[in-house]
Parts: structure tokens; C-alpha cells; sequence
């Protein structure tokens, strides 16, 4: 077993950790600290929003904005955004449209709700929920509802039909006359705002640079940067002109940080998985990921010499399925490919000559993604040094699971 675990970084906190029962998972605050401040100084003074599906624990979410200077939250849900507000966020952007009426209705009905939560729209259907919400809230007075537009980033090459669309499938609003078409959808309700719009450049801030496929992928980035930037620019001016002011414009991710930020047309940059770096991010250029997030698990069997079988462990990162959505062991041992990460039970092989974990001893992996790790614990175990310095509850573990 590798003493200091991933990276050679020291993780003095096994033993601390030693009584308390697993599987559990611990956040290194030294680590999560650190990359909050490598986080800062990539933006160069561009205000951080911090994405929330990324930590899905209040406690940090909390820290990011109140110790490091993170500027408000993006939400994955609306019955979410309006927990933050009540919990005392003041500025909550919606990173994808809601169209569940009950909390619509909820939004719609508090006008201190309405000036802290910024809802993502890119189509009128989804603006005329949010007017049927107000009317059927019975109008009530007070601040209208702010949207921001949700603006497809990704690059596409080719002509017409025969092009390659590289990047994620969100928004169908692509152009500045996409844009200020629903622009003006939205302000002729006369009780909904354009706040401004979000650019997210997946294909940028979302994919790593490894093995063979690097030097495809830092080209693709090169003219995603490139594309977007005069589109971007373009989209800005427009809608500016429409509104006779100006606008929030939201772009980027943990893994694009600097590049996002040094767009003149951006107000603000979004990053939330740079906090924990979960094994998707080990492969950057253009930062040093600083493992933050961890689970361990106790080895139950060893069905043979080299494999032992520890409790629990089926985590797997969403997206496309491959071996990068697994779990990766911080002590250098091996998944089975005809078994992978179990539900129940996860067998682990060790390396030629490396010892095989005892029963009852701990292991420790890290999750392929970030906050999804959370949905899995009740409680998340902070640890700094040797010492855990508190326990706190995930989202789940206050009650609230949001998708």
C-alpha cells in the first residue's frame, strides 16, 4: 500500500479517520483551500460564481463564498436556488431552465426570491411557464422575474448539414439574432428581465489533455476559444443595443478558467469541480489539480492472493460509459474489468508485489466527477492535517435531493 497516496501527496488523516465507519468520504481542506485560491488567481480578478452541482455540501458551499470570495452561486435546480436564497445566498443563477410549476410557483409568490435568483432560459416555452407561474400566482407585486439565456458555445465544422458539432447539446439559441429574438420574447411580458446571458464552452473547460488524443484536444480548444470569442463579442453587442445596458455574461469551468476569463466580453467566469479535482481533472496543462474529495471503504474478503473485496463502492461518474467514469484507488490497486465498481462489494487487485490489503484495513479511492460523490453520504468527514476538524451534512444529509 502507497502511504501518502495519490500524487505522492500526504493524506495524514487515514488514521483520524480510522473509527469512523465506512464507506464514508472526506474533504481535505488544505486541498480544497488551495484550489480555491488557484481557482482565483487563474480568473485574474474575473468574479468566480460557484457551480453548486459540483459541491452539493452546504457547509462549502458556504466556505467558497464567505472565506474565499466566490460571487453568488450557480444552481442546478430551481427547488434548490430557492433553498440557497432562503439560506441566505444573495445571488443565485440557474444553470439550466426549470419548468417544475410548483417551484415556479414558489419563485413567483416571493419577491424576496425574485431578487435573488436568476432563472436560464433558450426557448419561449419556457418563458411562457414562467408568465403562467406569475399569473397564476396571482400576479403579485414586486421585482420582476430576471433570466439569463442560456447560448449554445459549442464548435461546429463543416457547412449546412455536413459539419462535426463538438461540444455539448443545450441550447438551440446560437446567433445574435437567435439571442435578441428571445430577448425581446422575454421583455415584452413585461414582468420578466433579461439579466444577460451564459456561454458553456464544454468542449473547452470539460475535457483533458491525455494520452494520444492531447493534441487533438488542445487544437479543438485553440479554435473553440477563437470561434466563440468573436461570437461571443457579437451576441453582447446585440443584446446590449436591445436593452440600452449592460449585461451579465456568464462563461467557462473549472478547466478553462484563465481562458474564459480572458475574454474582454465576460463579466464572469463559473467553476465548481476545480474544488474537489476528482480524477476527470488530472489531466490538465493549464493548472495542477490538488486531489480535495475522497471515500473510503473497508476490505470485507481476499478471494485470492492478490485481489481483496471491499464494502461498498459503486459510485460511477454520469456521462458517456467508459473506465473514466470509475473510481480511481489512491492506493495504486486495480478495479476488475469483469466487475468494475459493485454495488455491494468492489474487488480490488494489487499490483506484483505490492501487499494485498488485509480484511478490515481501509482503502481510499476518488471519484471520476465531483458532487455527484455527495449524493452517496449522508455526512461529508473535513479533515485538515491529521485531524478531522468537523463533520457536516451533504445534501442529502440535510434532507434535499434535487436530481
Amino acid at each position: 500500500m502507497n502511504p501518502t497516496g495519490t500524487a505522492g501527496r500526504p493524506t495524514p488523516w487515514r488514521e483520524a479517520t480510522r473509527s469512523l465507519g465506512a464507506p464514508l468520504a472526506v474533504v481535505d481542506l488544505d486541498a480544497f483551500d488551495a484550489n480555491a485560491r488557484d481557482l482565483m488567481a487563474r480568473a485574474g480578478g474575473t468574479p468566480l460564481r460557484l457551480a453548486t452541482k459540483s459541491v452539493r455540501v452546504r457547509h462549502l458551499v458556504h466556505r467558497a463564498l464567505d472565506v474565499h470570495g466566490f460571487a453568488g452561486v450557480m444552481t442546478y435546480s430551481l427547488p434548490e436556488a430557492l433553498w440557497l436564497a432562503e439560506d441566505g445566498v444573495d445571488d443565485v443563477l440557474m444553470g439550466y431552465p426549470a419548468v417544475d410549476r410548483a417551484a415556479l410557483a414558489r419563485l413567483a409568490g416571493s419577491p424576496s426570491a425574485r431578487t435573488r435568483i436568476t432563472l436560464m432560459v433558450d426557448d419561449v416555452a419556457q418563458v411562457a411557464l414562467i408568465e403562467r407561474a406569475l399569473t397564476r400566482a396571482g400576479s403579485p407585486a414586486g421585482p420582476s422575474i430576471r433570466v439569463c439565456l442560456d447560448v449554445d458555445a459549442s464548435l461546429r465544422l463543416g457547412v449546412g448539414p455536413l459539419h462535426a458539432h463538438l461540444g455539448v447539446r443545450r441550447s438551440p439559441v446560437r446567433t445574435a439574432d437567435d439571442v435578441v429574438d428571445l430577448a425581446r420574447a422575454v421583455e415584452r411580458t413585461g414582468r420578466l428581465r433579461v439579466r444577460g446571458v451564459m456561454f458553456y464552452e464544454a468542449q473547452v473547460a470539460g475535457l483533458g489533455e491525455a494520452g494520444l488524443r492531447g493534441l487533438g484536444v488542445r487544437v479543438v480548444k485553440a479554435l473553440s476559444l477563437r470561434e466563440l470569442r468573436g461570437r461571443r463579442s457579437a451576441v453582447v453587442h446585440a443584446l446590449e443595443a436591445v436593452l440600452g445596458e449592460p449585461v451579465l455574461v456568464n462563461g467557462g469551468g473549472s478547466g478553462s478558467v484563465q481562458d474564459t476569463a480572458a475574454d474582454p466580453a465576460v463579466t464572469e467566469v463559473t467553476a465548481g469541480s476545480g474544488l474537489y479535482c476528482p480524477t476527470l481533472l488530472d489531466h490538465y496543462r493549464s493548472f495542477t489539480p490538488r486531489p480535495a474529495a475522497f471515500f473510503g471503504l473497508d476490505v470485507v474478503r481476499r478471494p485470492s492472493r492478490r485481489v481483496a473485496t471491499a464494502f461498498g463502492g459503486g459510485y460511477i461518474a454520469s456521462g458517456p460509459a467508459g473506465t473514466d467514469r470509475l473510481p480511481s484507488s489512491v492506493d495504486g490497486y486495480r478495479l476488475l474489468a469483469s466487475e468494475g465498481a459493485g454495488e455491494v462489494q468492489t474487488p480490488l487487485r494489487a499490483r506484483w508485489g505490492d501487499r494485498v490489503p488485509a480484511i478490515g484495513q481501509r482503502v481510499w479511492l476518488r471519484h471520476a466527477k465531483a458532487g455527484e460523490l455527495m449524493e452517496h453520504f449522508d455526512a461529508v468527514h473535513l479533515v485538515r492535517g491529521a485531524r478531522v476538524v468537523d463533520s457536516v451534512p451533504t445534501y442529502r444529509g440535510d434532507g434535499r435531493t434535487f436530481g
